[in-house]
């Protein structure tokens, strides 16, 4: 049979498909050409407008109000000038043509050294990402490391600061021990001697790490902006928290992302719990503590469990109400505060069913601060009386509606030894100095997104208020102003801070020298106040 010739349009179909894509291709490099202004000034209004979303997200909410009046008062007053909106128009249309005039450079991929190491860290994965029956392994020996990381950078030494990676849906992301195994391979394998930060994406299968910028050296002690029923226990990272604190550091003063404690009558964390290594700073932010409630126009109690003399400076000041040394004089002083709360709602009580305010005695806050109760619970059993963790159980349970606040200090050795039904009762929690991730956990009750640090400095450790995110935290640096050893400027800002000391007429002013004797003698008998 013979063959048929094929149509024309196969026979001649590769040139006129040729001619067509360059025809194609020229039109649409000009109209490119033309509507080149058009994409520049449309990628100008994206940049712009991205920069002003960010410049809201980072203002402060307290900022919003007002800087939402000034700009409303720029636009009044552009449209009442002559041509101002056109003006306004051609102002935008400017700014926006000189922010797109450049393109977004492409990402360059990683050097060799990066290759070799991102190779390593997959390889390392893959016994940790793998099942023997997945058809279609994300991880696996000799595979492609491209498919599993992704938005990866490098410092200057070749270490990786930031990296996605991407894991089988099957991976127990939601097990603890789990994630901990990988947070510590990622830690080993990309460099020691930095902190780490691991946010998981269990929806997405994603997990990212990042290096994050170090903390702020401490602030010395000052008079922060904050109303009454507020503490600031530490500054933290800038986009862990939304409210931010002015602060005088040296001779500038900045914005410092503060962890805010807030107590009272409808506060969720009406009590703190300090958790800490010896020469962690766990004294620093209770003396912190201390300032920042007397300032605030509050009466204070002091009862150091192993009679260090700690809290010395505070001895005789204005609004505190004693500081106790010795066990048998701080267990008088919690059985004292037990009644005080009992007292405080009984009158509470009365005046509202009289119909009428509480007395103004009943809502003046008083701050009860326990460092080492476990200390005294020993000496409590060896002589025989009401152990500490008992006589807290009223202000514990009945404190936030008497306006009474515990801060109780403990160290990690012995924190075990503090009962269920008062940490229950503990929901704001600061952990400081270096301790294990699972002694962490622990005490905060989840643990923290970035690893230890290599170093960490006294008044340094995380902070959690209720349920809310574990924060990195580094306290105000507060030494005790008679410490001879702490900085000068440190010192000298603690003792501006200090309430004038009660003075009686017929007895002289005490020597700032003599002032740890005096609060707390060798017998432990110091009177208090109350």
């Amino acid at each position: 049979m013979a063959l048929r010739p094929l149509p024309r349009i196969l026979s001649s179909g590769s040139a006129s498909i040729a001619r067509s894509r360059e025809i194609a291709r020229s039109a649409a490099d000009g109209a490119t050409d033309v509507l080149h202004p058009l994409i520049t000034v449309s990628r100008g209004l994206r940049k712009l407008a991205a920069a002003g979303r960010a410049r809201w997200a980072a203002t402060p909410r307290e900022r919003r109000g007002p800087t939402l009046f000034l700009a409303a008062a720029c636009v009044l007053g552009v449209v009442l000038l002559p041509y101002g909106p056109l003006l306004a128009l051609v102002s935008v249309m400017g700014a926006a043509a000189w922010k797109g005039r450049e393109r977004p450079a492409p990402r360059p991929g990683p050097d060799e050294t990066g290759r070799e190491r991102l190779r390593v860290l997959y390889e390392a994965l893959v016994p940790h990402f793998s099942a023997p029956g997945d058809p279609d392994p994300l991880f696996a020996h000799g595979g492609d490391w491209t498919r599993a990381f992704g938005d990866h950078a490098f410092d200057a030494d070749g270490r990786p600061v930031r990296l996605r990676v991407a894991y089988p849906a099957y991976f127990p992301d939601g097990d603890p021990a789990a994630r901990a195994r990988i947070e510590r391979l990622l830690h080993a394998k990309s460099g020691r001697g930095r902190e780490y930060r691991f946010d998981w994406d269990e929806e997405g299968n994603r997990l990212l790490m990042t290096v994050p910028p170090p903390l702020a050296p401490p602030v010395a002690a000052q008079r922060f902006v904050t109303v009454p029923g507020e503490t600031v226990l530490g500054f933290t990272d800038a986009d862990a928290v939304r409210r931010t604190v002015p602060v005088r550091d040296g001779d500038a003063v900045r914005d410092a992302p503060a962890v805010v404690w807030r107590t009272g009558p409808r506060s969720t964390e009406p009590h703190l719990l300090v958790v800490g290594q010896p020469g962690g700073g766990v004294s620093t932010l209770l003396r912190s503590v201390a300032l920042q409630a007397l300032a605030h126009d509050a009466e204070v109690l002091v009862l150091e469990g192993f009679g260090t003399g700690e809290y010395a400076c505070l001895a005789g000041r204005g609004g505190v109400l004693g500081v106790e040394c010795g066990p048998t004089g701080a267990l008088d002083a919690l059985e004292w505060a037990a009644h005080e709360t009992e007292r405080r709602l009984a009158a509470a009580h009365e005046a509202r069913r009289a119909g009428g305010a509480a007395p103004p005695e009943t809502r003046r806050p008083l701050w009860i601060l326990l460092d080492r109760p476990t200390v005294l619970a020993d000496l409590a059993a060896a002589e025989g009386r009401t152990g500490p963790q008992e006589l807290l159980q009223v202000p514990l349970r009945h404190g936030r509606a008497a306006c009474v606040t515990v801060v109780l200090a403990e160290q990690f050795d012995t924190v075990d030894a503090l009962g269920e039904g008062v940490r229950a009762h503990l929901r704001a929690r600061v952990a400081l100095g270096s301790a294990p991730a699972g002694q962490l956990a622990a005490v905060l009750g989840a643990p923290p997104r970035t690893t230890a640090p290599p170093e960490v400095p006294p008044g340094r450790g995380y902070a959690r208020l209720g349920t809310g995110e574990v924060l990195r935290v580094q306290v105000p640096a507060t030494p005790d102003p008679y410490d001879e050893a702490a900085p000068e400027a440190h010192r000298r800002a603690v003792l501006d801070l200090l309430p004038d000391r009660l003075v009686r007429e017929d007895a002289p002013m005490a020597d700032p020298a003599t002032a740890t004797e005096a609060a707390c003698p060798a017998d432990g008998t110091a009177p208090v106040p109350y």
